[in-house]
């Protein structure tokens, strides 16, 4: 079974009820390079090799632009996270810039109410009243009248160190910003270079060499899933999907067949972890927006307990994402040039695998 019909065998399933030799079992025939399945003409010839050294350039730049990818994602998070910091901080100044224009007018109104009281201290003027209860009354007054001069004061002075505080912190956040500006501009910078560079590679090939390409990928994937099957892990796998983690998986198979864009997060173009975050968020629980805040936030489990919906990261980096859908499949964008798709779970070196819904 070749892998195009496998694919459209798991789609016509569901996914629910995949055969273990559905992707590329261990002893399956497939497409050679340059010839049809089990062999052919052309196959091991010297254009397949140059061709396998173009396979590896662009996939070794695809994997670069991805990695470069998480990276501007993550940029961009903390810069969106650093201007609402930057707008709370603002905000808190002009409340306590008016706090502080109102302490100030009451403290000039102490102080034109002692100038006319000829600037004698109001101990003194209690002291020179000949009235006893005048002076009884006056010391009650008196003690109210120093005891809200303090806490004006007091108030005063937390209030500006208040504002201080709000001008270091703008002034660090302001920092921050910049640099994440600048890592996102470099990131971006970087990944367009790699694409272009990869685009280019691809676009110089013949028609059929273009396809002879996209089956050098599919060997790959089969040889690398077969692989992991032999390991028996389909035989140690078998949780269902909780009801969340099936509405995860019922958007991500209304996604196949849309194109991967870098960066985008649908509803029409997908990258890897805008699908997975997008899937999620169907099933009402938000994910971070990166492959790479996605391992490093969400809970970990074993690849032997994985279920449906929980998302298998690949490379050492992090830098894909896919979600597991049962079956030893998963559904993910790829990269440009493709279109999100079934593959193996074992196609790709695993890093690990995390569960969104973990209780």
């Amino acid at each position: 079974m070749s892998v195009a019909a496998a694919t459209a065998l798991v789609c016509a399933l569901g996914l629910s009820a995949v055969p273990e030799t559905a992707y590329a079992a261990p002893g399956e025939p497939g497409p050679t390079p340059g010839g049809g399945a089990g062999g052919g003409t052309g196959g091991g010839g010297s254009g397949d090799r140059s061709l396998e050294a173009v396979r590896k350039e662009v996939e070794g730049l695809y994997r670069k632009a991805e990695s470069a990818t998480d990276s501007y994602n993550l940029a961009r998070e903390k810069q969106a996270r650093q201007e609402k910091s930057i707008l709370r901080i603002a905000r808190a100044v002009v409340k306590a810039q008016k706090e502080m224009a109102g302490l100030r007018k009451r403290a000039g109104a102490m102080a034109r109410a002692q100038y006319r009281g000829g600037g004698m201290p109001a101990e003194a003027r209690l002291f020179l009243n000949g009235d006893p209860g005048d002076f009884l009354d006056g010391v009650t007054l008196a003690r109210k009248g120093e005891k809200a001069t303090h806490g004006l004061i007091g108030r005063l002075a937390r209030t500006q160190v208040a504002l201080d505080r709000y001008a270091e912190s703008a002034s660090q956040e302001w920092e921050r910003l910049d640099r994440s500006r600048a890592k996102k501009a470099a990131a971006k910078k970087e990944i367009l270079r790699k694409l272009a560079r990869a685009q280019r590679l691809e676009s110089r090939l013949a028609k059929d060499e273009r396809e002879r390409l996209r089956r050098l990928e599919e060997d790959k994937a089969r040889g690398a899933q077969a692989k992991w099957l032999d390991t028996g892990i389909l035989r140690e796998l078998g949780g269902g999907a909780t009801a969340r983690g099936g509405r995860a998986v019922d958007f991500a198979k209304d996604q196949l067949g849309k194109d991967y864009v870098w960066g985008a997060v649908g509803p029409n173009t997908y990258d890897c972890s805008g699908l997975t975050q997008r899937a999620w968020a169907a099933a009402g629980r938000a994910i971070p927006r990166t492959s790479q805040e996605q391992w490093r936030l969400l809970p970990k489990v074993s690849a032997k307990d994985m279920r449906p919906g929980d998302l298998i990261i690949y490379f050492r980096d992090a830098s894909h994402v896919g979600m597991y859908v049962g079956s030893g499949a998963i559904i993910h964008a790829p990269r440009p040039g493709r279109q999100v798709t079934v593959a193996g779970a074992g196609s790709m070196p695993i890093l690990g695998v995390v569960r969104p819904d973990a209780r």
